[in-house]
């Protein structure tokens, strides 16, 4: 025997929301979190070419030296005394490599001083940016 259940009164159905819209903002906030942020020199560096070269990492520090021999972080000229604070100063917070991007019609002296400094600010990984 079957039986048929009627009702005068109709369900509503209602989807919720909420819990779609707390999973997307976790998972925006896990992806600002985890995403790399690359700080660049602020400047236009002709790099000489080189015969071997290998991929750096992305979050480094970043110095650049000019053709007019101006040393350069973030968008400021720093001067060669500037290198040493700035780097222990980040240096402070994580262990970074810095990355030497010398114009081609740079000083090498100016390039031999901006590595001294980083040096005696304690960096341990030091290295110079090339064209591929």
């Amino acid at each position: 025997m079957l039986r048929k259940l009627h009702s005068n009164e109709r369900d509503d159905v209602e989807i919720n929301l909420s819990p779609m819209i707390d999973m997307v903002f976790i998972l925006l906030i896990f992806f600002i979190v985890t995403t790399v942020f690359v700080e660049e020199t602020g400047v236009e560096v002709n790099k000489p070419e080189a015969a071997a070269s290998i991929q750096l990492e992305k979050n480094s520090i970043l110095i650049a030296v000019t053709k007019e021999n101006k040393v350069i972080y973030g968008g400021r000229d720093i001067g060669i005394s500037g290198v040493s604070p700035i780097i222990k100063r980040l240096l402070l917070q994580e262990d970074l490599p810095v990355i030497i991007q010398a114009d081609e019609g740079s000083n090498h002296g100016i390039f031999a001083r901006v590595y001294g400094e980083a040096k005696l600010a304690g960096a341990k990984k030091i290295n110079f940016s090339t064209k591929r």
